[in-house]
């Protein structure tokens, strides 16, 4: 009988006995019986152990522990999923709280259960059940020694988790015993290795330290190219730029905004929270039900977790982070080995102090809380994407950040970066073992924001911090602010020095309006001077009369006609240089004075105006060297990308060609040369304005 074409088509038969077959296969069988042996063998060690240091224990019988071990397994059996809902429901920080609670909770009532009766009393249980949940943590990764065939695993279950809930919800059988079937729509996940710059990346492939991406290459799946990130080379930057089409919004990391006396902190939620505004036009990359993770905007996604301008943690309907709470191979495991984390990198830095390693910067403080947490985020963020990658969002950018926070405090190529990098990694490799599991046949993009330059800092080089040498020549009170906290209103200082790298703003805050060059040099005869003779300061960019001029110490560079007078200032920077400090200088909120640190011709080090020995957000070295890694047969439509809206367009096209945006092709093209002229028009222009590029 023909089926109407207004009628629903009727439901697939199922197959139970090809579903009971699959169940029982030898081969799922073993795995089951392998993981269950895993499991009591793990869990008898860990509880022989933490009964043997326990005070006061009787009897340590090996009988009576295999049947604790019985009730741990019984428990767990029990609780696990009832915690579960729990975690789902509560969502946020209650899920990382029950998180932890659950692994413990299992512990305490299962020797609380204890036939033998070895502990007793509330206190005694739950410090036994915390020593057992430690132990645990490290004896699993000794066990994976150094792979994440566990971690793997969880993610495999919490993905066909995910798609049998979802084929329920769309009429499907209640229970089955099929794996849900590899997705045929194509997706595209996209993951920024933040920091990473090109030179390091393809030196570690041909080290043959990167697996993954290696394999990649060396297969010809993939092919590696570079591009250009342009000024300020900061993540916030280029995520306006990849995400939003709108690079020209943000001047640096931190700046400071005349017009509200405001200072904008980019990586602080509430102020991107009133940035994004400011970038979005509604046709983001991640439109069309798209899903930001752990980036500093949304690109306009449907979906955004833990994004900084979506300031929360991901709610009740994101399964991933309640399986990564709930499971005691996420966040307790991590938790645990976060604290082995703090002992690697005082065990690292310990070792640059005795072997003399320069240039360095202190590691202690925040850093030490910093790095354990950026592991335990790449965790978190591999757990969400699998989660995505299962409902078959068509489209995922997620930035992981390991690698970039390492190398701030050790050096963008030291050992200890490259390890972050290699565990990185492996990550890649995960998501790729993952793939068969989603429900799109996702293709992988990788890429990064920026690079990192390496160098003694200004302070280290020269005995004074930038705000300390502008005071001295001003014979003013010149103050770099806390990272996070504005000053207050009415008693901003009268020279705001707002840093980032090696790149520096600076607001001479008694004026409401950005000052010229001769209206810096009425106020402060010495500044313009001073700062351009200092060997420090490679440049110092200033509006002048005809346009936007780059003093150096031997010459100066007119920037609008490209006229030079004396020795190029611009030399040392790179073939860029100029295009960036023009385009640099369009920004709505650039500072009245514009500072590029000194950059050695030979090793390309920079002189960062805050205390990293790995820095970006200037110009000179690799910092403006980005990556891009993505399918070798896909078209280029640009032959060099230069800055990260080129990478947004070039994204949008790669969009269109899989068919995942619902506008047509040609009017995102025209939309994006439309955009193209005006910025050319703009650039144009006899004072500097505002310009935006969308991808349309």
């Amino acid at each position: 009988m023909a089926v109407s074409p207004l009628e629903p088509p009727p439901p697939p038969v199922r197959d139970v006995r090809a579903e009971l077959r699959a169940l029982f296969s030898p081969r799922r069988i073993v795995n089951r019986l392998r993981a269950v042996l895993r499991s009591a063998v793990v869990t008898f060690v860990v509880l022989t152990a933490t009964l043997w240091l326990m005070p006061g224990v009787a009897s340590a019988d090996i009988v009576d522990t295999l049947g604790l071990v019985l009730v741990v397994a019984a428990v767990g059996a029990v609780l696990r999923p009832l915690l579960l809902v729990g975690i789902v429901a509560l969502g946020g920080w209650g899920a990382m709280l029950l998180g932890v609670v659950a692994q413990i909770a299992v512990i305490v009532i299962a020797l609380e259960l204890d036939p033998a009766e070895r502990i007793s009393g509330l206190p005694s249980l739950v410090i036994a059940a915390i020593l057992a949940v430690v132990f645990a943590a490290i004896i699993d990764w000794m066990l994976d020694s150094g792979t994440d065939d566990t971690f793997v695993k969880e993610a495999k279950r919490l993905m066909r988790g995910v798609r049998r809930r979802q084929a329920r919800q769309a009429g499907g059988p209640l229970l089955t015993l099929r794996r849900p079937r590899p997705g045929t729509e194509p997706g595209l996940l996209m993951v920024q290795l933040d920091g990473l710059s090109e030179p390091v990346l393809r030196w570690a492939v041909r080290a043959g330290n990167l697996p993954t991406l290696g394999h990649w290459l060396r297969s010809g799946s993939h092919t590696m190219r570079g591009w250009h990130t342009g000024l300020p080379s900061t993540t916030p930057a280029s995520q306006a730029g990849i995400l939003h089409g709108a690079t020209r919004q943000i001047p640096g990391f931190r700046w400071y905004e005349k017009d509200t006396g405001k200072l904008m902190v980019s990586n602080r939620p509430r102020d991107a929270a009133i940035i994004e505004p400011r970038l979005s036009d509604g046709r983001g990359l991640l439109r069309d039900g798209g899903v930001s993770i752990g980036n500093a905007f949304s690109g306009d996604a449907s979906v955004s977790l833990l994004t900084v301008s979506h300031a929360a943690l991901p709610g009740r309907s994101a399964r991933g982070w309640a399986a990564f709470m709930a499971s005691p191979y996420g966040f307790t495991r991590a938790l645990v080995l976060g604290v082995g984390e703090v002992f690697t990198e005082l065990h690292q830095a310990r070792l640059q102090r005795r072997r003399n390693l320069l240039p360095r910067v202190s590691r202690s403080g925040a850093f030490l809380a910093l790095r354990p947490a950026s592991m335990l985020l790449r965790d978190v963020n591999v757990s969400l994407i699998a989660e995505q990658m299962a409902r078959g969002a068509p489209a995922i950018y997620c930035d992981l950040v390991d690698y970039d926070e390492v190398a701030h405090h050790a050096g963008p190529a030291r050992p200890e970066s490259m390890r972050q990098l290699e565990s990185l990694d492996r990550m890649l490799g995960v998501l790729e073992r993952l793939a068969p599991e989603a429900a799109r046949r996702y293709h992988i993009v990788v890429l990064s924001d920026h690079g990192q330059s390496q160098g003694a800092t200004f302070r280290q080089r020269y005995g004074e911090t930038l705000d300390e040498l502008v005071g001295r020549l001003t014979a003013e009170r010149a103050q770099e602010p806390p990272p996070d906290a504005d000053p207050p209103p009415g008693e901003e200082p009268p020279l705001l020095v707002v840093s980032s790298g090696n790149l520096s703003l600076l607001y001479l805050t008694r004026f409401d309006h950005r000052l010229s060059r001769t209206e810096i040099d009425r106020a402060h005869p010495r500044l313009i001077p001073g700062l351009a003779a200092h060997p420090g300061v490679g440049l110092v960019v200033v509006r002048d009369e005809d346009g936007p001029v780059a003093i150096g110490t031997s010459g100066i560079h007119r920037l609008r006609d490209d006229t030079v007078e004396g020795v190029d200032p611009l030399i040392p920077y790179g073939p860029h240089a100029r295009a960036d400090l023009l385009r640099h200088q369009e920004s709505q909120h650039v500072g009245d004075l514009v500072l590029v640190s000194c950059v050695d011709p030979v090793t390309e080090e920079v002189a960062a105006f805050e205390e990293l020995v790995g820095s970006h957000g200037g110009l000179g070295g690799w910092q403006t060297e980005a990556v891009l890694v993505h399918p070798a047969r896909w078209p280029i439509a640009r032959p060099e990308l230069d800055g990260a809206d080129a990478v947004h367009l070039q994204l949008v096209e790669w969009l269109n060609m899989l068919g995942l945006r619902t506008q047509s092709r040609a009017a995102d093209v025209e939309a994006a040369l439309e955009a193209q002229a005006t910025a050319e028009q703009e650039a144009e222009a006899e004072a500097p304005r505002l310009s935006r590029v969308h991808d349309g």
